[in-house]
């Protein structure tokens, strides 16, 4: 009997980052002291309780035996467009959101409504690696636009015009950055915008974490201002971080109303409808947690403040960026790549990290460390367990 053939572009897309980094763990003997696991940005802390009393309602709650709407509930969707204009001094409706089962599924539904088999998506480098594997799975390339430590990985608009070709259908910008913590002044996200328009291509802007950006800080873009966004930006969003609820699965997608129009196509047929049972919580959450976020940002700075400060004062290794959830950091010279460096800090010194090879062509010297996942205890241990290595 000869077994039928799987698909090539799943079995051309590289296996999933954090499952193999932590299979490396399981070979740890536990000699260094317990796992520190700094794979995955999730929050290291617990959600509200008043949130969290509102999503066990909705867990309990009979809708949860139907299916809603498409795009999800219209009050969530108006919560979070008054949320963006109060942000962004916008004017977004309830209509220009869509609620998903979480950003990952949101970035692969606007590729599969923007884009055609075989065209380009241009992905700064590093990239996140979910992203490149999702162009994959979908049979489009990811165009890399190369980042440099000494730009703190902020995209040049320049390159990206020069690497640019007649296939490039969408340019991608997450910021706060996934891997580095890096973030894109506004100007920077302007001449991207410009260029989009110049060339007829899609923008867009990932910002799963920008909640954590000070609050006093100026808007993060200016792109809502343009009476003309909805033509060309595409936007997405994540309540995992800034709410706590990232089992919970919930995100979002801004948009104008062409993109509408197909998207609830895709909607419907890739998720039927977001998960039910949190939405009224985050609806509540987006008008009365204010105070409590504002708290976390402070959690994960004075977190970012005690990494920095701990690896800093190491001789070998080097940060090269830092912000938000994430440190990448460079691996000291003379040692081996990145990937055996990621493996041997798992097996040896029980410190998990995602190697930079996940993250793009050209990373083989850079590891991603998610400091956000884990206590002061933790973090204060990060040096040591690097020194081990050595």
């Amino acid at each position: 009997m000869v077994s039928p053939p799987l698909s090539a572009r799943i079995r051309a897309t590289f296996a999933a980052p954090i499952p193999t980094a932590k299979a490396w763990a399981t070979r740890y003997d536990g000699r260094a002291g317990p796992t520190i696991d700094l794979t995955q940005a999730v929050p290291g802390y617990p959600t509200h309780p008043g949130l969290a009393a509102r999503l066990a309602e909705g867990a309990e709650s009979p809708v949860q035996a139907r299916y809603g709407t498409i795009d999800g509930d219209e009050a969530l969707r108006s919560a979070l467009a008054a949320n963006i204009n109060h942000v962004y001094g916008a004017d977004l409706r309830a209509g220009d959101v869509a609620i998903t089962a979480g950003a990952n599924l949101a970035f692969t539904m606007a590729m599969t409504v923007l884009c055609n088999t075989g065209d380009q998506v241009m992905l700064p480098v590093p990239w996140y690696f979910n992203n490149a594997m999702a162009l994959t799975m979908q049979g489009l390339e990811a165009l890399p636009l190369p980042c440099r430590p000494e730009d703190g990985f902020v995209p040049d608009p320049e390159m990206a015009a020069a690497l640019m070709t007649p296939r490039t259908r969408a340019v991608v910008l997450i910021s706060p950055n996934n891997p580095t913590g890096a973030v894109y002044p506004p100007e920077v996200i302007a001449r991207f915008a410009a260029l989009c328009r110049e060339r007829g291509a899609w923008l867009i802007v990932d910002e799963s974490y920008r909640d954590f950006l000070p609050e006093d800080a100026s808007p993060p873009h200016f792109l809502f201002q343009d009476p003309d966004w909805r033509d060309f930006v595409v936007h997405l969003y994540s309540f995992s971080k800034a709410y706590c609820v990232a089992g919970h699965r919930v995100g979002a997608i801004a948009c104008g109303p062409r993109v509408r129009e197909e998207l609830n196509k895709v909607l419907d047929t890739m998720q039927i409808c977001p998960p039910r049972g949190p939405l009224p919580a985050l609806t509540w959450a987006i008008d009365n947690l204010h105070d409590w976020k504002a708290g976390n940002r402070a959690i994960i700075a004075e977190r970012a403040r005690v990494f920095r400060e701990g690896v800093g004062r190491l001789q070998d290794w080097r940060i090269d960026a830092l912000g938000t959830y994430f440190s990448y950091i460079r691996v000291p010279e003379g040692e081996r790549d990145a990937m055996a460096i990621g493996e041997a800090l798992a097996t040896e010194c029980g410190l998990l990290s995602l190697a930079g090879p996940f993250f793009g062509p050209g990373q083989q010297r850079h590891l991603r460390l998610a400091f956000a996942n884990v206590g002061l205890e933790a973090i204060a241990e990060v040096p040591e367990r690097l020194s081990r290595l050595r």
